[in-house]
């Protein structure tokens, strides 16, 4: 049976121990992210200037503890990670847009399919074998991703300058994947993740600024800093976990984890935010969290029988 092979093939084979780390860190942060999704809706502010605002305080934050621990970030360095921070930038920019053109529930659907362009680039650029097994569980959850989304009577209407934003948010949102696998090899996490936000921030800035209608956008109130406080400590980590997991996880497993959001997002709204979920959406959920288990369980296993084959 073809299933997730193991991350960076044709390179040196991460340790077992890395592995399982790096599962769960890519857990993490899909966990971090829908987590984020719920404290964003608590937030009063324009979904670009959250985006903006909790970009500058990260990029504050984690330049101050590089600078406290002797680190200094390189212009060879810079120059790695400007792809990377850009293509993030733009990510946020766009699906913050199609939100505004179009409904979550279409956004969320569409979002999803990059799962299954993470698998052609995975088989493509990175030689990991995607056999008929994967798609067809990644093609289930995908299903369930669409039940959650549409089960509780969403807008599924066809608005097609919102869907367009959303299939470019998607395309952005998989190079980044790409990008960060490309490199990790050659940058730290914190580095990375620094620099990222400080030049993204930038790049955010005129988007920002047209949705304020003024040069920058208006400075957040002491509860708004708190909200995006709360907002780099969660999704902000969950970015920090899966640019970590890039090194000892496949670009395939990444992908197949991120359907996990919607379906964890819609969970921590019905918790926290008393939103109501009808009862195909809960099976709709146990599809993707089931079919997701599976996979994981068998990137597992391969990791585990690839490991004793070279003992």
């Amino acid at each position: 049976m073809q299933g997730i092979p193991r991350a960076d093939a044709g390179a040196d084979h991460p340790s077992s121990d890395r592995g399982t780390l790096g599962r769960f860190s890519a857990i993490g942060a899909v966990v971090c992210w829908s987590s984020g999704n719920v404290v964003v809706a608590q937030v009063d502010m324009g979904g670009l200037a959250i985006a903006f605002w909790r970009l500058v305080l990260g990029a504050v934050v984690y330049g101050t503890v590089l600078h406290l621990a002797g680190r200094r970030i390189t212009w060879a360095q810079a120059r790695l990670a400007f792809p990377v921070s850009v293509v993030f930038a733009l990510e946020l920019g766009v699906f913050f847009a199609a939100l505004h053109h179009t409904s979550v529930a279409n956004a969320t659907t569409i979002g999803s399919l990059q799962t299954i362009v993470l698998m052609v680039v995975a088989s493509v650029r990175f030689g990991e074998r995607i056999g008929a097994w994967l798609v067809g569980v990644a093609v289930v959850a995908i299903g369930g991703v669409v039940v959650v989304m549409f089960g509780g009577g969403g807008d599924a209407g066809l608005h097609l300058r919102g869907d367009l934003l959303a299939l470019g948010a998607m395309v952005l949102f998989s190079a980044y994947f790409v990008l960060v696998k490309d490199i990790r090899h050659r940058i730290d996490t914190f580095t990375l993740q620094t620099l990222t936000m400080a030049v993204g921030s930038v790049v955010l800035l005129p988007m920002a600024a047209i949705e304020a209608g003024r040069m920058v956008p208006d400075w957040p109130s002491g509860s708004q800093w708190g909200w995006l406080c709360l907002l780099l400590a969660v999704p902000g980590t969950g970015h920090f976990l899966m640019n970590w997991a890039h090194l000892h996880v496949s670009l395939s497993l990444a992908g197949m984890l991120t359907l996990a959001i919607p379906a964890l997002s819609a969970f921590g709204a019905w918790l926290a935010l008393d939103q109501g979920l009808a009862p195909v959406q809960v099976a709709g959920m146990v599809v993707v969290m089931a079919s997701l288990l599976l996979v994981v369980r068998h990137d597992a296993r391969l990791h585990a029988s690839d490991g004793a084959i070279g003992d």
